[in-house]
């Protein structure tokens, strides 16, 4: 049988398209990820005079996969190691080369941005060798992981409960929501007061002066002035002051990265970063086309701005043909990431064949697939596109003490609207000349409350991570995961809800572990292993430096932090050996268990009337599950208000239910006391009603 060159990549589907590329010289086969790992059962990490060495071991789903590795690479011409570009691909390929026995240094290494035939064409022809600055950089963050992970979560499981776990990046994104959320809690909300005024013709407009002292959106908050200033409103007579008129240039946006095309997925289709990043995979893999299977888009795991020269000249030359000169700029628009460490190196997410339009797309693509692969076609064109402008007009409108203010806008030039994203509404006033009289067609006193800071979405905690520096492109979606898999967040809404245990968790890790939650100590341990990809830092020094005084720190925790452990003892004996029973806490809620643990393993789950004793219900119907009671529960944050049939039903409330219907929504109102008067509120679309005293 004729030796072939062996290719080695990571998923199938990968394998899959460069296959088809390439003649029967070669043979294309998957590693179907991490072929090696640190172990699940044990630590992993052998340390010996202040040397840390890693003790991989090949995962038990690939032991076939490296056995059948090993044989084609004894017959292969050459062997070539075509991973991701990225630290996570250079890892898996020097993984791949000590599996089945093979000098990493000597194996010839291939990259692309783009899974094309000519792509691959072009890496073949020029092969480099394995970096091992990115290797050891993947590895140092894998130990470091591995140290946090493995020692600090015994420690929660001992404090707090058991089934917790804590991570370098997890903890320090879960308390950027749990901080949130004490903002929304410590919360006081502010009445203020609007004048709205609507002039003849429809005309809406915002006071902006009074007694020549500016009008800020809250800063009327004296119900008083309020009134005063209404009635002034309603005795004077107004004409036109001022016309001013001005242009304004709006800017192409920037091709996507990763966290970009997340953030503009979620707010466009609703997909979470994780559905996002599958899509994207498998558009970068390989989809049928018109011209066959191939990658229709760039690599999509990237922080950089950068475009190939030839990808923007392939653009400009389409916006010509298709738009015309008018919408070509002179030169080509370039683009620089501000995101902290970025690889420049790597490109930003575009369509690798322009001629793969959308229309064809159409008749390929699934429906989901579509969606994104258009946007990210749509917004690659546009970035290279003249910049739009717009006809800003503002009318003073003046009356006694009072001047208003009416705007209005037109777009005057569409720019790169022509093909991304739908062009702002025009608003269009009418002629007015200076001194022309204006009549009132409606003037209201409103009263209105400031709302807390919303939740984090799953996309805006990604946009909050990047911009402060806390882990890469290829670690948000897995981030979010964790924090939800492990039940520290639930996702209400499309909103990041910590769960009760979030906050303690975060408490004891703030109190004993500062620099685990600490963006800036994340942010600044990412710069570190940045140098080390750049051969600016020694990867065991940095193990070092973190290792040894984390490790004082988890000592001193298990004898001096105390326990937040809480047991309810239930006046029962243990049917197995004769101790107490009492209720615990699991990472699946609570149950029934001897409290003569670990020598008695006797648990069962927490039955309803068990669950009875120990809670006061309100006599009403939950309005989540329709089945089970409201019931008061404590916390150390104070009473709220849950559900008889938890864990099945998670309906949860910091202000007491009432037995009554939104009228708008349809939804279950709360109770709500102000300093100013009692109301019902809505929860999700914040209907209002305030009660009489009598009520």
């Amino acid at each position: 049988m004729k030796a072939k060159n062996l290719i080695i990549v990571e998923s199938p589907a990968k394998a899959r398209t460069i296959g088809n590329f390439l003649g029967d010289n070669y043979e294309v086969i998957a590693s179907k990820g991490h072929i090696r790992d640190l172990p699940k059962t044990s630590f992993g990490i052998k340390i010996e005079d202040e040397s840390f060495s890693p003790e991989y071991k090949i995962t038990s789903d690939h032991t076939a996969l490296v056995k059948e590795l090993k044989q084609k690479a004894s017959k292969a011409l050459n062997i070539f190691l075509a991973t991701d570009e990225d630290r996570e691909g250079e890892a898996i390929a020097y993984h791949i080369a000590k599996a089945i026995g093979k000098d990493e240094n000597a194996l010839p290494r291939i990259v692309f941005h783009e899974i094309t035939k000519d792509a691959i064409k072009k890496a073949l022809e020029n092969p480099r060798k394995l970096d091992i600055n990115s290797v050891n950089a993947q590895q140092a963050r894998r130990l470091l992981d591995r140290i946090v992970g493995y020692k600090l979560s015994p420690l929660l499981a001992l404090k707090i409960q058991r089934g917790l776990s804590a991570g370098r990046v997890q903890s320090a994104a879960l308390k950027i929501v749990v901080d949130r959320e004490k903002e929304i809690k410590a919360f006081v909300p502010l009445e203020y007061f609007t004048i709205d005024m609507i002039f003849e013709k429809d005309l809406e407009a915002e006071l902006v002066e009074f007694d020549s002292q500016k009008i800020e959106k809250l800063s009327l908050t004296n119900k008083d002035r309020a009134k005063l200033i209404l009635k002034e409103c309603k005795e004077a007579k107004f004409e036109v002051s001022d016309i001013e008129s001005k242009q304004r240039k709006i800017s192409t946006p920037p091709p996507f990265m990763t966290s970009t095309l997340q953030q503009s997925a979620s707010s466009n289709f609703g997909f979470n970063p994780k559905k996002t990043m599958m899509i994207a995979q498998r558009l970068y893999e390989g989809v049928k086309t018109h011209q066959g299977i191939m990658g229709v888009i760039t690599y999509m795991r990237t922080d950089s701005l950068n475009l190939a020269k030839e990808a923007v000249e392939a653009a400009r030359t389409f916006i010509k043909k298709e738009f015309g000169e008018k919408y070509l700029p002179a030169k080509a628009k370039l683009y620089t990431s501000k995101a902290k460490g970025a690889q420049e190196a790597h490109e930003a997410i575009r369509p690798t064949n322009l001629s793969f339009s959308p229309e064809i797309a159409t008749k390929f693509l699934e429906k989901d697939e579509l969606k994104l692969y258009t946007l990210i076609y749509n917004r690659f064109l546009a970035c290279q596109m003249n910049d739009a402008l717009s006809q800003s007009e503002a009318i003073f409108v003046k009356g006694g003490k009072a001047l208003f203010k009416i705007s209005g806008r037109k777009i005057i030039f569409d720019g790169f609207y022509k093909i991304y994203g739908e062009k702002d509404k025009d608003k269009i006033l009418p002629e007015l000349s200076l001194k022309q009289s204006l009549a009132v067609q409606s003037l209201d006193l409103s009263s209105n409350f400031t709302e807390p800071p919303p939740r984090y979405s799953e996309a805006g905690l990604v946009k909050k991570l990047e911009s402060l520096g806390i882990g890469r492109p290829s670690t948000y979606a897995p981030t979010i995961s964790i924090l939800t898999s492990r039940d520290y967040v639930k996702i209400e809404k499309k909103q990041l809800i910590p769960s009760e245990v979030a906050f303690s968790v975060i408490e004891l890790l703030e109190k004993n572990f500062a620099d685990i939650v600490d963006a800036e100590f994340s942010s600044k341990l990412e710069d570190t292993l940045d140098k080390i990809a750049e051969n600016k830092a020694d990867w065991q020094e940095t193990l070092k430096d973190f290792y040894f005084p984390f490790m004082r720190k988890i000592e001193a925790g298990k004898k001096n932090i105390a326990s937040q452990k809480t047991v309810v003892k239930l006046e029962e004996k243990c049917p197995e050996c004769g101790g107490e029973l009492g209720i615990r806490k699991g990472r699946y809620g609570e149950f029934v268990a001897c409290l003569n643990f670990p020598k008695c393993r006797y648990s069962r789950a927490l039955t309803e009337q068990k669950e009875a004793k120990k809670i006061n219900t309100i006599g009403l119907t939950c309005p989540l599950c329709k089945e089970g009671e409201v019931v008061e529960r404590f916390s150390k944050r104070g009473k709220f208000y849950g559900c008889s049939a938890y864990p099945k039903c998670n309906f949860i409330s910091n202000l007491r239910p009432v037995d009554e219907d939104c009228p708008e929504c349809k939804s279950y109102l709360v109770l709500k006391e102000l300093k100013k008067g009692t109301f019902l509120e809505c929860p999700k679309c914040k209907f209002k009603k305030e009660l009489e005293k009598n009520d």
